[in-house]
């Protein structure tokens, strides 16, 4: 069973940044970040392969970095210019096997979650 452990959630002002990491068990072909904020449903942010392609949402780009490690199967995501409509659990997520997505019913791992909280 692959193990994924986050964390770099906080609070912050908007404006502000924030760095995500999660580290995974396991090999993973895809690694990304979903969120999910209270009454909505999970939601791709961004997606990269180990050969560095990258998906991200709309509302994220230019905004947010997605990164990884592969040596270490960490994978980052910075979040700058933060608005209080990016406040959300964020969570972790790998494909050992498949592509990269931003459907969050065709991901198997998940991590725990870490908040993210941005007032504005």
């Amino acid at each position: 069973q692959v193990q994924l452990v986050e964390s770099g959630g906080g609070s912050v002002q908007a404006g502000g940044s924030l760095r995500l990491s999660c580290t995974a068990s396991g090999y993973s072909k895809c690694m990304g970040w979903f969120r999910q904020a209270p009454g909505t449903e999970r939601e791709g942010v961004a997606t990269m392969t180990r050969g560095g392609n990258t998906l991200y949402a709309d509302s994220v780009k230019g905004r947010f970095t997605i990164s990884r490690d592969n040596a270490a199967n960490t994978v980052y995501l910075q979040m700058n210019s933060l608005k209080p409509e990016d406040t959300a659990m964020y969570y972790c997520a790998i494909r050992q096997g498949l592509g990269c997505t931003l459907v969050a019913r065709w991901i198997k791992y998940w991590g725990q979650g870490t908040q993210v909280t941005v007032s504005s």
